[in-house]
């Protein structure tokens, strides 16, 4: 059996034990296509036969005020009617503007690979500085990972947007995927963060400004955690919850409407 049906079935058996009268489930794009789309046939099924009326959408993170493009299927689930709508997006054409990297890091310290910084360069400049700076005055995970001097030359020889097919061929990697050791926009959001979102050999994340490898902070904030979060363990455990987190703010969407949905059933 396939992991992620198994990781359904999982959420199944925890469902029929607590019985909660709604739930919310988030997964990749992926899901919907995985064997055929008969894999997501039975999911729908297994939560139908349990009692639970399910409605799915694709929501791309960026049209809810976060700095990333990033799709996910996001499930609900109402048991017997389902009265959820899902959240209208305040971003994108005739809306907000996207929140590009260059807002989100607006006054985060330019650093070089191996530097740090614990100050803030500058007051919060826009909506989505003052959500993440709310209850925080003091800055940290603000670390650029120290890289090898060929890597930083690498790093330091791309121009915005450009990949590894654009560089010199002296400096070209001679492996890895068309995405890797790349730069962002410095005027656009970011692609969908990983946990590899310090690691420029696995995937497009050189800073576009500072070129070099991305702090933990700068992470987090295209993620749209507040700064006053609090990350556990080492930093590779750090990356690790950032990169499989649902934005902040998405989920701050998706909660408000669910609150209306719970509401309008009482």
């Amino acid at each position: 059996m396939d992991d992620r049906a198994n990781l359904f079935l999982q959420y199944k058996r925890v469902l029929q034990i607590l019985k909660p009268k709604a739930f919310v489930f988030e997964n990749v794009v992926g899901m919907l296509s995985m064997d055929k789309g008969r894999l997501f046939v039975r999911i729908q099924k297994e939560f139908e036969e349990i009692g639970y009326s399910l409605k799915y959408q694709v929501l791309d993170a960026v049209n809810y005020g976060v700095p990333q493009h990033r799709e996910r299927v996001i499930l609900v689930g109402f048991k017997e009617c389902n009265p959820f709508e899902y959240p209208a997006p305040t971003h994108g054409e005739g809306l907000l503007p996207y929140v590009a990297l260059k807002d989100a890091f607006a006054d985060l310290p330019s650093l070089k690979s191996g530097e740090s910084a614990s100050h803030y360069s500058g007051a919060p400049s826009n909506a989505f500085l003052k959500f993440v700076r709310k209850n925080c005055d003091a800055l940290t995970e603000h670390a650029a990972p120290k890289n090898g001097e060929h890597l930083v030359r690498l790093m330091q020889a791309l121009g915005d947007g450009q990949s590894k097919d654009d560089l010199p061929e002296e400096l070209r990697p001679k492996s890895g995927y068309p995405n890797t050791y790349a730069k962002l926009w410095w005027d656009r959001p970011s692609t969908t963060v990983t946990r590899n979102f310090a690691c420029p050999s696995s995937s497009r994340c050189v800073h576009p400004r500072d070129s070099r490898a991305m702090s933990i902070r700068e992470g987090a904030r295209l993620q749209s955690f507040p700064d006053d979060y609090k990350f556990y363990g080492g930093d590779g455990m750090k990356r690790l919850e950032i990169g499989n987190a649902v934005p902040p703010l998405l989920s701050k969407a998706i909660a408000k409407q669910m609150l209306k949905a719970m509401q309008s059933l009482e």
